[in-house]
């Protein structure tokens, strides 16, 4: 069933892959391992795994064949500077996500990783952050309560 969506989100959709660029792969050069690289810690995967989605608008934002692990962990807790806490997951790719903002490594919650905002790709709700290193290593923390599985 097909749910209406509001005019403005519906703007938004039009305008936003103006507003926002897709994540920049990694080269996949060589090169010696840095503490930020360390960090992450993929797990291995026979396949993609179930597609996990947007809570506001139903859009497939990543897998749970992308769940990966950052400093030991795939799940964090962790407060901005505003006080506002956010459980996330990390994922190694969240491809309906569009990001917002250019990169700044300013009160980072994963050291030696700088982040960017990402949003829906479609109804450009907060879905979290893309953290990218200066070698090009990358991860997506998502903000748990804001995925669901899809129907």
């Amino acid at each position: 069933m097909h749910t209406p969506r509001h005019p403005m989100v519906e703007e938004n959709r039009k305008r936003s892959r103006w507003f926002f660029r897709a994540p920049i792969p990694p080269d996949g050069a060589g090169g010696a391992q840095n503490d930020s690289e360390s960090a992450l810690q993929e797990e291995p995967a026979s396949d993609d795994g179930d597609p996990l989605c947007c809570r506001a608008c139903g859009r497939i934002i990543t897998r749970t064949g992308h769940r990966t692990e950052v400093d030991g962990a795939h799940q964090h807790t962790f407060a901005n500077p505003h006080g506002i806490v956010f459980q996330i997951g990390c994922f190694k790719d969240a491809t309906g996500c569009a990001l917002a903002g250019p990169a700044t490594d300013d009160f980072t919650w994963f050291k030696g990783f700088a982040w960017r905002v990402a949003v829906c790709g479609s109804c450009l709700t907060h879905m979290g952050w893309m953290y990218v290193s200066s070698s090009g290593a990358s991860f997506f923390g998502l903000i748990l309560d804001r995925l669901v599985a899809c129907p």
